[in-house]
């Protein structure tokens, strides 16, 4: 890699904004779902499918573009998955029916998805140990703070342009991403052979490796609990503390807010420490954390946040050393294995709320959680007892 220092840091942070728009589009509008509901003359239970919808899909396509960006390169599928995303902004910014809104914003999810994939892939190309960690952090914190900065900024927009025109907005935040991205980004797939076309054995080496297995279901279990918390959290605080929704607004922000420290500091001790031994501890440090809510969720505020806040920090701390360890155990199907973990990741976010309602009805409170710390927990001993891979896998 020939580019200096400077100019591959700036690369890392634009598909690092990239990749921050997808989580950020899927929730910028939903300050406003009411209003879209009275606009398009329709329940809200359809309105609420835009937002599925798009978290469907942006969980699909990172099957799909994890093959094709190891096969025809990184740089083609995010410009056309850019292209897609502007064209899609447009169909739902023009909408005028809620059947139109849910096609566009499918394929806005469509279009945006090859971010992810393909910032984690161009960053593992890009980068090399510590410095690789570094760059993980960087993505991980944008990432996390997409679905956390969607909703204020759409909430703040709303209060001044009617609801379509905040696709407008995403319009030309997305015109000038094309355009940094068209002219910065280079093409980092490596000049060997090619990884081939789509191919369910691809997809089962991932899951079957050590590695592979161990961050994919790290991934899902993290943000199964993570939306336990979105989902649960403000029930809770309703039920028990009486809050209004600016002070449960506050809650989420500390738990964000944590999150994206841990993300800051999991990228600078990212390459210091053994990959696998750092991720099981922080899975039980998470788990820990979860106990902690369970005991101290009805029984005080300070405590209740306090756990809130160590589940944000140990997650984040652990999220750039899992995206750093998978790129480096898969060298020439990176980007597949980054699809594969992206999916379950965002099968976690889907699965959480739905889990978690069906334990909470059956047995409680403690129950939803206390399956989440579980999980969290055997993620985390068999961490402890993943060697290190021999060999690098995807050759």
């Amino acid at each position: 890699m020939d580019q200096t220092r400077k100019p591959i840091r700036g690369i890392a942070y634009l598909l690092s904004f990239s990749a921050f728009l997808g989580p950020f589009s899927q929730t910028i509008y939903t300050p406003v779902l009411p209003e879209v509901a009275g606009v398009f003359h329709t329940t809200a239970f359809w309105v609420s499918m835009t937002v599925s919808l798009y978290t469907l899909c942006l969980a699909l396509m990172q099957m799909v573009y994890g093959p094709l960006t190891d096969s025809i390169g990184r740089r083609k599928v995010l410009l056309a998955g850019n292209v897609i995303y502007l064209a899609a902004s447009l169909g739902c910014y023009a909408s005028d029916t809620i059947g139109t809104l849910l096609l566009f914003r499918g394929l806005q999810a469509i279009g945006i998805a090859a971010g992810s994939v393909v910032a984690v892939t161009v960053i593992g190309d890009l980068f090399e140990g510590g410095k690789r960690g570094k760059a993980m952090g960087t993505f991980q914190m944008m990432v996390a703070l997409g679905p956390v900065l969607g909703p204020v900024a759409g909430g703040w927009i709303s209060q001044w342009i009617e609801f379509h025109s905040v696709f407008l907005v995403l319009f030309g935040v997305g015109c000038a991403v094309i355009a940094l991205n068209v002219w910065l980004v280079p093409e980092t797939k490596p000049a060997v052979r090619s990884a081939g076309g789509f191919s369910w054995k691809d997809y089962a080496a991932v899951i079957t490796h050590p590695v592979g297995l161990f961050v994919a279901a790290l991934g899902f279990v993290q943000y199964y609990a993570l939306y336990h918390y979105l989902v649960f959290l403000p029930d809770v605080l309703t039920a028990d503390y009486g809050m209004n929704s600016s002070q449960k607004g506050m809650a989420f922000v500390s738990i964000s807010l944590f999150l994206v420290i841990g993300s800051f500091a999991g990228g600078k001790i990212a390459g210091k420490l053994r990959p696998e031994r750092l991720l099981s501890a922080t899975s039980l440090l998470t788990a820990a954390a979860v106990v902690l809510f369970i005991v101290t969720a009805s029984r005080s505020l300070g405590l209740l946040l306090t756990a809130d806040m160590l589940f944000g920090l140990f997650v984040g701390l652990s999220l750039p050393v899992q995206t750093a360890l998978l790129t480096s155990a898969f060298l020439h199907k990176r980007a597949t294995a980054v699809g594969v973990y992206n999916f379950l990741r965002y099968m976690g976010m889907t699965l959480g709320p739905m889990g978690g309602s069906l334990l909470l009805h059956m047995a409680g409170l403690p129950a939803a959680f206390g399956f989440a710390a579980l999980l969290l927990a055997v993620c985390g001993w068999y961490g402890l007892r993943l060697g290190r891979p021999a060999a690098a896998a995807g050759d």
